[in-house]
């Protein structure tokens, strides 16, 4: 599905998530299943040939929850590579990994995240912090609010 000109469509019911644990990513399955059982999920393993993916997509997500610690390209490395392509702009990039340290939380944020959440370790945590970035990215994108001074809807 194409918009004007030829542009691949951002599906705001779309996720992919990047996540080399499969325990991760059996752990954001349930979760997001359970607070958003219409969004439409699709898991990678790694980085490599990521972007490739994206752009030649048909239905591009809305949103990609990028953990850093990944096989191959790094977390931060993807991030940059997608940065790097202006049709992947539309694409909102969470990092959503156990990292703590502040460098890496700059970093991140330099390469071009648009925000970075830590994995909670209770279950419980785990969805509500899934739900609120979820639903706070989809909040967004309807809204049409763009820039990095956008203020999330009331």
């Amino acid at each position: 599905m194409s918009g004007p000109a030829g542009e691949q469509r951002i599906d705001h019911d779309l996720v992919w998530v990047v996540e080399d644990s499969a325990e991760d990513a059996e752990a954001i399955a349930r979760a997001l299943r359970r607070t958003h059982p219409g969004l439409a999920l699709d898991f990678t393993d790694r980085g490599t040939g990521f972007v490739e993916r994206l752009l030649g997509a048909a239905r591009r997500p809305g949103l990609v929850l990028l953990d850093l610690k990944l096989p191959g390209p790094s977390g931060p490395d993807v991030l940059r590579s997608i940065r790097s392509r202006p049709e992947l702009d539309g694409v909102a990039v969470v990092a959503f990994t156990s990292s703590t340290g502040p460098d890496e939380v700059d970093t991140t944020y330099a390469a071009g995240a648009d925000s970075y959440i830590y994995k909670p370790v209770n279950f419980e945590l785990f969805r509500a912090v899934l739900k609120g970035a979820v639903d706070y990215w989809q909040r967004k994108a309807k809204s049409g609010d763009e820039g990095p001074g956008a203020q999330p809807p009331s």
